[in-house]
């Protein structure tokens, strides 16, 4: 009725209607407000935060969780809001708009064509057409719930670019960057990385090197030129006697600009030296990369070589560039001026010169000292007054620095050798006395084989010489008539005199000044008392440069600005080059300006640590650990030949037998193990730490007795070695290599549980307990904590660093794992790291700082590589998007930075329930993020992190990654976590995180679905619908092929913002050659299947992946049993299903709708053995196939040597599932009955035996077939009663039965071939059930379906091993990659290590010969198919360019291609070809830890004594104490911890 009364109100029914609509838009509100929150997370934040009693009765009606105390503060700011709002709205448009024309627009036509059907056709059933539209739609279903996280993929790489392009992420890539940016760095390291407190480096940002300018009006003095002349007597000590020479270099010295660069060249070397002194580099690269400082010269430090090297070449191009036809470069300044305008250019010009005089100078003597002088200020004045190319022939001076080159390799190469003679050749007095500089130049027209100033000074002074000279004159008569043999002597002279004659070439002979340069050059080559002529001054001269450490410095440095190209001076280390650029490329990178010792926040270093190698000892690395004879020494010195030369360079050793020495047996320990994932490498890295820091307070001025103070204050390393204690007790020989970690580092901690039995029931008591070295050489327990009980309760690791957390004395704790590694020059921006803490982006404090990581480990295989670069790509590019713009970073292991007191108030940094908390380090992020913690994430410092490099390793982390990720997804972390996140974060959450997981699992549904799908549809006649044409399935086809592509657009951004982008498409080229996808595909089943399995089951355990080295081939039956049961059967299982589908199927086009099936289905199959080295070696095949027969008939010894009790292990979880999840199993077999069903009543080798009878009745051969399956039966049961050669013989006699029974019926009637295969998966789905319900009669029926499966994988590699082909071109693929395991360098290894034995102590024996040469055929050869399959031209080595090489490929070439044949040895070759000179750049070149730079230095050269230049002995790479200056010693008593 329009109007009536209800509920007592009386109105119409519009205005009920209202009432209605209110109430709706009531109970809708919350909704609606909940909506308004995902666009503005901060209003969830105030509401659950506020106090209002109204607000909070709201809540707990309608969001109960909001009772909880965690998940309060979760938001973001507006602006970081917008941000991946923005993200995350246009990848759903994109997904939406795609999905709709690839996924659903296909579907519709098919969906149409169904329902038409059966809307006008009779006899059409509703159940069939909608069972078929289910099938058709679900791949397509599947694929439109996975492409998302495709798509992310996408959007990630896009973002990740941006932001690392953003961030400055790969400015610097090579050496040549550094080169360019050289000049820049030392502004930005004093600005971000050293304090105020460091010097004055606020002020002029001018470089150093500007200021030659305003040293060159001081060019042509000539009490100048006496500061780098070895013959003055006032060159002796670089300030003399003058007091204002003194305040004026003072002053220079403490420049801003040049107190910048002494701060950075102090570090730069103590980075340099750090690589000497970890074996990167050889001590002549040493030399090449320090910067130079030489006492008495006239600038305090000098450009590294690599630096200048090729620079002089440069400037002779410019000089020697063609003029133009309207402007003549007639003036000096229109020549010099590119060289001016180039400020390293110049740089290395005014070096050269500068140091070539001195060298010149240091040559020629007293005797020529007053005409070299005065030839040198000749130039300097024309320098001056822009008149050079007025006196000289520009065009000609390529000839003298040719000249000059020649020369100074001739010295370079011989005064390293040189032994200078006890006694001098002739008495000091019998040389001419040195006279006095004349004070204009001299007269001309003198001709006469004397030195102009001699002759001059002859006339006044002539009989008080003749007075002095009378016994050094007799002495020099007495040895006239001896001659002195010296080769070096005589080379430096042809060298020299060739210089003479260039520099007369190059002077203009009509112009008087130059006329007088070129006499005084004459009439030094003529003089008889000179070094041209007098024999004996001339070797005592060499002599002298012998003994002079700081010739033989500015020697190497002048060999290296001349003769080098940059090239040659670069390292060669691979490793070298990455840290380096690394490191120049992050000081332009944006990091908070570093604090004062003082201010700076403290931190601590936690490492867990259970029973891992610490230090490798002797036994350890020569023991031969397979039948290769193969010991690990031998792999790390064929992987890492080049350090391994550097090493046995620094020890000085030439025989490669003393390593082992008592003297060096420690060092070789120490070299071994930091190439190994080890605690000694974990050690050493984290040790830089207090390394960078002691170098930072050197800086700071800050005294000895300060900064030890402030290290116990500002750092400290604690190692948390659980059963250190049970070590002890056990007289375990890694408690000793502890203890001398300790006692190398005073400063690091042990941190141990210990357990002691209280009374003889066996009650115990536990305690945590530090300690430390006491400086004596024993162990000092400083504290003892009485615990409650065993803290052990999970899985170890995360108690094992809780337990810790108490003896942490810092404000922050870092985490680093067993196999990480720190780097010098990463540990000096530790403290701008810390203080990211102090910076606020958005509403939440930030409480934990991640930080990059390097995987070194990717040299080590091809697999380790594919590891290595997927890592890369989610600790770069992956946490990179997750940070910025997605905010939703959590803590994935680490070397994350903790602030500890929010985490020890808010539970800890790890969790350690067991099973639930598998995956620990993932609930210190969840933790972190529900209680109002913000996670920041910075690339300019890294950390090293050593992955997994064989393919069990591989398989097993894979499968702890998983079950964590299924546990995770059952835990309440994520449960309250996805309830408080908005909508946006949450997706990011999801897809950046255990979504991943969750994407495989639908991926390798839908390759099973649509496998399936498409065999029942050909078995069916279902292909077509009704009579219309066929229209195959070949959009799905694309979109699993396409959308995985699209996977590898994340890596391909990760190494194109580092290394560039083509560098990236070769290393993506490379990894797709030799067989990446496979390994990729074969890893998507793996997570598939633990996830799978930890979901429906649980059972998700802690899987030790093991550290060490893989160099043996995996012998077949240990690869069918990590990977049957989730590889190999389903990889079967496909195959056939795409068989069957291939014989049924009417449609065309067979390939190309089934070609990324059957690629997914040969990557589960091929992957282990592709990856296996040898596999396709005839022996190994051979062997491996009775070591996999054996197994299989096992019945003892464990799941390694029995099938049956391996299959037992394998499959008890089956049976333990909950009813709910058997469901999805029972629909497996539901599909097994499904296809035998259809099998069994098709036409497939239809027989008509009405026609033609058979001979042998089919009932009598099924007849027989079974009874002699029962007497099998029979004989299994008894005959552990009978003969063995009874029980043989019976047994092959029902074996040849059954063959022979089972071909007579497969040849009399076709018809039981299709009745085999539709009951083989009729017996599939009934074992399925029985599995699944525990039955142990299908067991018999899986040793069938294995044998299958086995004889199925080797019957194609006994044909591939056959054709041998695929034997080279496996080892060719993975032997560009890296070592690979062995691969075929397995066979070199061994006959290397024969010839190793035997080598230089016996003649070889022929047998060993005769292997070598058979196994240098076999090289030959597999080089000869290199240059086939590769470019066609060019030798085999050439070959290899296109591919990027590694240490361990050039290593492995080296090997194969040793110049020897009968002699073949793989002892690295010691040195090289550049002799050492002395201590490389010598004299004063310094480690920067002796380097005092407020000291001696900021004075001058007071100190300096009388009588020449300092001649200070070579110092080594690291000084050891015993100095006033700056060391790296430790104190003896350390401060109260």
């Amino acid at each position: 009725p329009a109007t009536g009364s209800y509920l007592g109100i009386e109105a119409d029914s519009a205005f009920w209607w209202w009432q209605y609509v209110w109430l709706s838009l009531l109970c809708m509100a919350p909704y609606c407000l909940e909506a308004l929150t995902n666009l503005f997370p901060a209003v969830t934040t105030a509401l659950c935060t506020s106090r209002n009693d109204y607000v909070q009765t709201f809540l707990n009606i309608l969001f109960p969780i909001s009772r909880l105390y965690v998940g309060k503060e979760m938001h973001e700011s507006f602006r970081h809001t917008a941000v991946y709002v923005f993200f995350w709205g246009t990848l759903i448009s994109w997904k939406l708009f795609f999905s709709y024309v690839f996924e659903v627009y296909s579907m519709v036509l098919p969906t149409v064509q169904l329902t038409d059907d059966y809307a006008n056709f009779p006899d059409q059933s509703f159940v069939k057409m909608g069972l078929l539209l289910i099938l058709r739609w679900l791949p397509q279903f599947i694929v439109y719930c996975i492409d998302m996280s495709i798509w992310y993929a996408v959007w990630q790489a896009f973002a990740g670019t941006s932001v690392g392009f953003s961030d400055h992420l790969g400015d610097i890539r090579s050496m040549k960057d550094i080169r360019n940016s050289f000049g820049r760095a030392p502004e930005h390291f004093c600005t971000k990385m050293l304090s105020p407190d460091a010097g004055s480096r606020r002020g002029s940002s001018a470089s150093f090197l500007n200021t030659s300018e305003l040293n060159s009006r001081e060019s042509l003095d000539s009490g100048r030129q006496s500061l780098m002349n070895p013959n003055s007597a006032e060159g002796q000590s670089l300030l003399g006697s003058d007091p204002h020479k003194l305040q004026g270099y003072v002053n220079r010295l403490l420049d801003v600009r040049i107190q910048k660069w002494v701060m950075f060249s102090t570090v730069w070397n103590e980075v340099i030296d750090h690589f000497r002194e970890e074996d990167l580099i050889s001590d002549r690269e040493r030399d090449y990369m320090k910067f130079s400082r030489f006492d008495g010269f006239s600038q305090a430090i000098y450009l590294p070589v690599f630096q200048t090297a090729g620079v002089v070449e440069e400037a002779l191009a410019l000089l020697e560039r063609p003029a133009g036809d309207d402007l003549a470069l007639t003036s000096d300044n229109e020549l010099f001026k590119p060289i001016l305008n180039h400020v390293t250019m110049r740089t290395a010009v005014s070096e050269v010169w500068e140091l070539g005089s001195y060298v010149l100078l240091k040559l020629l003597g007293p005797v020529h000292n007053d005409d070299a002088v005065c030839i040198m200020n000749y130039v300097l004045k024309w320098v001056e007054g822009g008149t050079v190319t007025d006196h000289m022939k520009i065009a000609k001076i390529r000839g003298v620095v040719k000249a000059l080159i020649q020369l100074v390799d001739v010295l370079g190469k011989g005064i390293g050798r040189r032994k200078p003679a006890k006694t001098r050749r002739l008495a000091p007095g019998a040389r001419s006395k040195k006279k006095a500089e004349p004070v204009g130049p001299p007269a001309r027209g003198i001709r006469r084989a004397i030195s102009a100033s001699s002759l001059t000074a002859a006339g006044a002074q002539g009989p008080v010489v003749d007075a002095r000279q009378t016994g050094g004159i007799k002495a020099a008569e007495s040895n006239e008539n001896v001659v002195i043999i010296d080769a070096l002597r005589d080379h430096t002279r042809d060298k020299f005199r060739a210089l003479i004659n260039s520099l007369k070439g190059m002077m203009n002979s009509s112009d008087p000044e130059s006329k007088e340069v070129m006499d005084r050059l004459t009439f030094a080559v003529s003089m008889e008392n000179g070094f041209f002529w007098d024999d004996a001054y001339a070797s005592d001269a060499l002599d002298d440069m012998a003994r002079s450490d700081i010739f033989k410095s500015v020697l190497t440095k002048l060999r290296g600005l001349v003769g080098c190209h940059p090239d040659e001076v670069e390292p060669k280390s691979k490793e070298a080059r990455r840290r380096l650029t690394f490191f120049v490329n992050s000081l332009f990178m944006d990091m908070p300006n570093a604090p004062s010792i003082h201010d700076m926040f403290s931190w601590n270093v936690v490492t867990p640590y259970y029973k891992e190698s610490v230090t490798l000892n002797k036994s350890e690395l020569e023991t031969r650990s397979d039948a290769l004879g193969v010991s690990t020494m031998l792999y790390l010195q064929t992987l890492f030949k080049a350090d391994w030369a550097n090493f046995l360079e620094r020890l000085g050793l030439q025989d490669e037998e003393k390593v082992w020495s008592k003297k060096y047996a420690a060092e070789t320990r120490r070299w071994a193990s930091i190439r190994a994932q080890t605690l000694n490498r974990t050690v050493s890295g984290m040790m830089y730490f207090e390394k960078a820091l002691r170098l930072l307070a050197n800086l700071e001025r800050l005294d000895d007795d300060t900064t030890n103070d402030l290290m116990g204050e500002k750092f400290g390393y604690i190692v948390a070695c659980q059963v250190y204690g049970q070590m002890k007790r056990d007289q375990d020989s890694k408690a000793d290599d502890i203890e001398d970690l300790m006692h190398r580092y005073p400063h690091m901690r042990v941190a141990y549980i210990d357990s002691i039995r209280h009374n003889r029931s066996g009650e115990m008591a536990f305690y945590s307990c530090l300690v430390k070295s006491d400086g004596d050489g024993k162990i000092k327990e400083i504290y003892r904590v009485r615990l409650p009980g065993n803290p052990i309760l999970g899985e170890g690791k995360p108690e094992n660093q809780n337990h810790a957390m108490i003896f942490t004395r810092g404000e922050f704790v870092q985490t680093i794992d067993m196999n990480q590694e720190g780097y010098f020059e990463e540990a000096l921006k530790m403290r701008n790291a810390l203080q990211e803490f102090a910076k606020r982006d958005g509403p939440m404090p930030t409480t934990i700082l991640g930080l990059r990581e390097h995987i070194f480990t990717g040299s080590v295989s091809s697999l380790a590589n594919y590891m290595a670069l997927q890592e890369t790509s989610f600790v770069t590019l992956g946490q990179r998007v997750l940070t910025k713009p997605l905010c939703i970073r959590l803590h994935y292991g680490h070397p994350d930075v903790f602030d500890k007191l929010f985490f020890i108030t808010r539970g800890g940094i790890s969790k350690s329930s067991k099973g639930i908390n598998l995956s620990e380090d993932i609930f210190a992020g969840y933790n972190n993020a529900i209680r109002g913690g913000q996670v920041a994430f910075k690339e300019y410092l890294q950390v090293g992190k050593g992955r997994d490099v064989g393919m069990s390793q591989i398989y097993q982390f894979e499968a702890k990654l998983s079950q964590g990720a299924g546990e995770q997804s059952l835990s309440r972390d994520v449960y309250r976590l996805a309830h408080r996140l908005d909508f946006s974060r949450l997706l990011s959450y999801y897809f950046g995180g255990i979504g991943h997981y969750f994407s495989n699992v639908l991926t390798v549904i839908t390759v099973y679905v649509v496998v399936y799908l498409m065999a029942i549809l050909a078995l069916y006649d279902l292909e077509k619908i009704g009579d219309r044409l066929i229209t195959p399935m070949g959009t799905i086809q694309m979109l699993l092929g396409g959308l995985g592509l699209l996977q590898t657009i994340p890596l391909f951004s990760t190494l194109g913002v580092e290394r560039g982008w083509w560098a990236s498409l070769q290393e993506l080229i490379q990894v797709f050659a030799t067989g990446g996808p496979l390994h990729f595909m074969f890893h998507i089943q793996t997570k598939a299947n633990y996830m799978t399995q930890t979901i429906l089951v649980g059972g998700a355990k802690y899987r030790p992946t093991g550290r060490g080295f893989v160099t043996q081939h995996t012998p077949m039956d240990e690869l069918y049993r990590f990977f049957a049961s989730s590889h190999l059967y389903l990889g079967v299982e496909m195959s056939a299903g795409l068989i069957i589908m291939g014989v049924y199927s009417e449609a065309e086009q067979y390939f190309g709708r089934t070609w990324s099936l059957w690629l997914a289905s040969l990557s589960f199959i091929a992957s282990p053995f592709w990856f296996n080295p040898l596999t396709f070696d005839w022996n190994m095949v051979t062997a491996d196939y009775l070591k996999w027969v054996s197994w299989m008939r096992g019945r003892s010894g464990g799941a390694a040597r029995s099938w049956s009790i391996w299959w037992t292990e394998e499959n008890g979880w089956y049976s333990k599932m909950p009813l709910a999840s058997k469901f999805w199993f029972i629909i497996k077999a539901i599909l097994y009955l499904t296809l035998a069903d259809g099998i069994f009543k098709s036409d497939l080798l239809l027989a008509d035996t009405t026609l033609s009878q058979p001979k042998i009745g089919v009932p009598y051969v099924v007849a027989s077939i079974v009874i002699l399956f029962i007497l099998w039966w029979l004989l299994s049961l008894v005959e552990h009663t009978m003969p063995y050669p009874v029980r043989r013989t019976i047994g092959i006699l029902i074996g040849i039965g059954l063959m022979v029974s089972c071909t007579t019926a497969l040849i009399e009637d076709s018809n039981f071939i299709r009745y085999g295969l539709a009951a083989y998966y009729g017996i599939g789905a009934l074992c399925q059930i029985g599995l699944l319900f525990g039955s142990r009669s299908v067991k018999h029926f899986y040793f069938i379906h294995d044998l299958m499966c086995g004889h199925i994988i080797f019957i194609p590699l006994f044909f591939l091993a056959i054709l041998q082909i695929p034997h080279h071109i496996q080892t060719w693929l993975l032997y560009h990659n890296a070592l690979s395991s062995d691969v075929v360098v397995s066979n070199i290894l061994r006959y290397a290590r024969k010839s190793q034995e035997s080598g230089g102590t016996v003649a070889p024996n022929e047998d060993l010969v005769e292997q070598i040469a058979e196994l240098r055929k076999v090289v030959q050869k597999q080089e000869q198919m290199i240059e086939n399959l590769g470019s066609g031209s060019g030798n085999a080595r050439g070959s290899y360019s296109g591919l990027n090489q590694n240490p361990s490929s050039d290593a492995i070439y080296s090997l194969i291609n040793a110049p020897s044949r009968e002699q073949m040895n793989i002892q690295p070759s010691v040195g090289g070809t550049w002799a050492r000179s002395g201590g490389g750049m010598g004299g004063k070149t310094l480690s920067a830890s002796t380097l005092d730079v407020w000291g001696e230095m900021a004075l001058g050269d007071a100190a300096v004594p009388q009588g020449g230049y300092q001649m200070a002995p070579t110092m080594p790479a690291r000084a050891s104490g015993g100095t006033d200056e700056f060391s790296f010693t430790q104190p003896d008593v350390m401060p109260p911890r």
